[in-house]
């Protein structure tokens, strides 16, 4: 794998060919194999680079973290070597407030802003949160929980060798969700687009509630809804990858090159 251990691409990636980066943030207990499938969909133009946390994965024997200060902290340090294409913020739930406040984060430090902030799967950062908190709750009421939502593989949840594992970075990511408190306004916002994306079946985003993104930023701000629950993303979905496209292709000065390059691989 090339880059840090923080977000990385496959080793024989012709890197020269990428114009644009695309930095993705995964939900809750998520890794970099979730947007494996989008390499392929969306071509050699753009250099799709998931995003570890500490904890799991090739960074397994780290500490998680629970709380949002100290993990984007030390993702804005890892990412900032990275940032000499331009690129876009992708996060899917909790993945969608990291990049946020890594976004934030990267702008306050003076470094190389993001072109848009893409976020999917979770309601603005300041609409509050009146579910119940899940990640002090025992075990089994824990894995319940997380198993009622369907981003969990039902293996995983079966097997107690493997939960002994992926139990505590799960844990940890719920904790940070639950206890993320934002800046409020008129704090430090975004001047990038911002672009939300949910399912019109997801229970922990509705699209109303999606649209409040639209707060975090002076930029442009656009809402789409696509069929289907909180995991309407999972693989590649046509629809997802041609507004994934479009949202990269309209901020980026080589976007006609872009979609040349991402029409050749379709084709």
């Amino acid at each position: 794998m090339y880059g840090s251990r923080t977000a990385t691409r496959p080793a024989g990636e012709d890197e020269a060919v990428a114009g644009l980066r695309l930095f993705c943030f995964a939900h809750a207990g998520g890794g970099s194999s979730f947007f494996h499938p989008w390499r392929r969909a969306l071509g050699p133009g753009v250099d799709v680079r998931p995003v570890v946390l500490p904890g799991r994965e090739r960074r397994a024997r780290e500490t998680s973290h629970t709380r949002m200060g100290p993990l984007v902290d030390g993702l804005v340090t890892e990412l900032a070597p990275q940032l000499d294409l331009p690129y876009v913020l992708f996060g899917h739930s909790l993945g969608s407030i990291v990049a946020y406040e890594s976004a934030r984060a990267l702008l306050e430090r003076g470094l190389r802003p993001p072109l848009a902030l893409l976020v999917s799967g979770r309601r603005g950062p300041f609409v509050p949160d009146h579910r119940r908190p899940v990640h002090t709750l025992p075990e089994d009421e824990f894995l319940a929980e997380v198993s009622r939502l369907g981003g969990t593989p039902s293996e995983v949840l079966r097997q107690r060798d493997l939960l002994r594992h992926f139990l505590p970075p799960l844990r940890a990511d719920h904790e940070v969700n639950e206890t993320y408190r934002p800046v409020p306004p008129p704090g430090p916002a975004l001047t990038c687009p911002v672009f939300a994306f949910t399912g019109d079946a997801d229970p922990l985003a509705d699209p109303h509630a999606v649209a409040r993104w639209r707060e975090v930023t002076s930029g442009d701000f656009r809402l789409r809804v696509f069929p289907g629950d909180h995991f309407y993303l999972k693989g590649a979905p046509d629809d997802l990858m041609s507004a994934l496209r479009a949202a990269m292709g309209s901020v980026h000065q080589g976007s006609s090159v872009l979609r040349r390059r991402v029409h050749n691989v379709a084709m």
